[in-house]
């Protein structure tokens, strides 16, 4: 650090000045580093999904990272004595009764809340049929017996059902069951390979 001094024209009176030479130039070099930590943060806050159309959808970002998840190899897992289809990283898939064979009728802020499983998928073990649809996106979406399948962001951890029997977004949603039996939302199950609750 120097120290110069400085004359004071108005007063006449010596004035000392303090410049600090590496120490300032250092806190130029971080500033630009803290700035960019600040717009990544305000990137990632920024992605979170709107509410849904229904009063019982959340209204925040999922905190369980998966939004677009990706198929890939699924699995199962017991939830209120229940066998349920599960994404790999264990969050279950739903299905949404508007939903054709061909077709997903789950868009824009619907499925922000509900994301698509992306891909091909298959679990060992599992008994039915898995396939693909294309979306309206052009995306490749999961299906299984011919249900597109879901996961949901109110699910916030690993063997959780919130959206089981939820009627949002213009339909119901079911966890896809395994086992044929009742699920949790009180419905019974379907005819099909699968067993949905509807």
């Amino acid at each position: 650090m120097t120290t110069r001094k400085l004359l004071d024209r108005r007063h006449g009176d010596n004035a000392q000045r303090v410049s600090s030479g590496r120490p300032r130039l250092r806190m130029l070099l971080v500033l630009p580093a803290a700035a960019t930590a600040v717009a990544a943060l305000a990137a990632c806050s920024s992605g979170t999904p709107s509410g849904a159309s229904s009063s019982s959808a959340p209204s925040s970002g999922a905190s369980g990272g998966h939004i677009a998840a990706a198929a890939g190899s699924l699995k199962t897992a017991e939830i209120s004595g229940v066998t349920v289809l599960a994404s790999a990283k264990g969050f279950t898939l739903y299905s949404f009764a508007p939903d054709t064979s061909t077709t997903s009728k789950c868009n824009g802020t619907c499925a922000q809340n509900w994301p698509p499983v992306n891909g091909a998928a298959s679990a060992s073990g599992v008994k039915g049929t898995f396939g693909t649809i294309k979306r309206s996106d052009g995306s490749v979406q999961a299906t299984f017996d011919g249900h597109p399948l879901y996961t949901f962001v109110g699910d916030t951890a690993p063997g959780q059902n919130k959206g089981n029997g939820l009627n949002a977004a213009g339909g119901l949603w079911h966890e896809i069951t395994t086992s044929g039996s009742v699920t949790a939302g009180g419905s019974t199950p379907g005819s099909g390979g699968g067993g949905y609750g509807y």
